[in-house]
């Protein structure tokens, strides 16, 4: 099940009841750039669901053998089990268990079990001051890009856009999550299509970059999924566009629905303030006769833009999923179609 499927029917009362009980969001931060540490074997990794759960319980002791099988011990947030519908439990308690993994010096980084939906609704109840205090790797990706984003405008740490914990990594993704999290490369290029080996009469089909607009930019990575940075525009975590380096990758999205929030980037004035763009995958699109391609979609919308944009990075809802730090100062090369990392983003 997509995050398509999980959000349809939600209604918004009780986001509001919880913005007003939670009182002013803390003001984004301004200070130095905080770095978590870099990931070694034998460091604890504290497993969380900050929006939807998985089916069943086994699916959850899976994704715990797939974090020690990285090397890590596991700590499970207090409220790992719950559900409650498409939710993984109270947000109160979701909010909970990243507070409190972030207060816990015995947890070494946060690893998210799945996305879904609800990340949104906890944003007001997080302590960004003690998460600013206590920089860890956060890792995940989809409707956690929410909290990702979120994190990093008012804490200041870099946070991560990457697998999650109930998935096997293939050789690509483990080798970009040692790259980014384990050794901490810099300056180190990540999200390229994985190796490919052509012949005559074979080429790289599924795995190729567009580019729609050359030429470089620098600049602080933000974004992920494109739904959620949408869903926080006009909110107090929206995520500060100005001379950004923005990724998006959005999954069971029409053409149409992809068309209709960039146009509300555009419309709200983001698209122009960024310094360049980076699609990843758009995957599982619903695509009928009666509509315009993604790729279509994409360039039109960006066609006005006098800054580097490029499509088909392995960023999204993929097997070979690279590791993107939000807030870490990155290079777009809009000619090469690559996309670097300039900076440390792990100590």
């Amino acid at each position: 099940m997509n995050r398509r499927d999980l959000i349809k029917g939600l209604v918004a009362a009780p986001l509001l009841g919880g913005l007003a009980a939670s009182g002013a969001a803390a003001a984004p931060s301004t200070g130095e750039l905080r770095l978590p540490r870099r990931l070694e074997r034998g460091m604890t990794v504290g497993l969380v669901t900050p929006a939807s759960n998985v089916w069943e319980n086994e699916d959850i002791r899976f994704a715990i053998d797939v974090v020690k099988s990285l090397g890590f011990q596991v700590k499970e947030g207090e409220h790992l089990y719950r559900r409650s519908q498409y939710l993984a439990g109270p947000d109160a308690a979701r909010a909970q268990d990243i507070n409190a993994m972030f207060a816990d010096r015995s947890v070494d980084a946060v690893f998210c079990l799945r996305g879904g939906y609800g990340t949104p609704r906890i944003l007001p109840m997080l302590d960004y001051d003690s998460i600013r205090e206590n920089p860890k790797v956060l890792l995940g990706y989809s409707d956690i890009t929410a909290l990702l984003n979120a994190i990093s405008q008012r804490s200041g740490m870099i946070t991560f856009h990457g697998p999650i914990a109930a998935q096997n990594f293939t050789d690509y993704t483990l080798e970009e999550f040692r790259k980014v999290l384990v050794r901490g490369q810099s300056p180190a290029g990540i999200g390229a299509p994985p190796p490919f080996e052509t012949r005559p009469g074979k080429v790289e089909r599924e795995n190729r970059i567009t580019r729609f607009r050359g030429g470089r930019a620098r600049g602080r990575l933000i974004g992920g999924n494109l739904t959620l940075v949408c869903s926080l525009l006009g909110t107090p975590f929206e995520p500060d566009f100005r001379d950004k380096l923005l990724f998006l990758e959005d999954v069971g999205e029409a053409p149409y629905r992809i068309d209709r929030m960039l146009t509300q980037l555009w419309l709200a004035g983001k698209l122009e303030q960024v310094a360049g763009i980076a699609f990843g995958k758009f995957t599982e699109a619903d695509v009928d006769g009666n509509s315009f391609s993604i790729e279509h979609v994409l360039r039109e919308r960006c066609a006005g833009l006098e800054v580097p944009v490029v499509r088909g990075l392995m960023i999204g809802h993929v097997e070979d999923q690279t590791v993107v730090p939000v807030g870490a100062m990155a290079e777009l090369d809009g000619d090469a179609g690559s996309l670097r990392l300039l900076e440390p983003v792990v100590r």
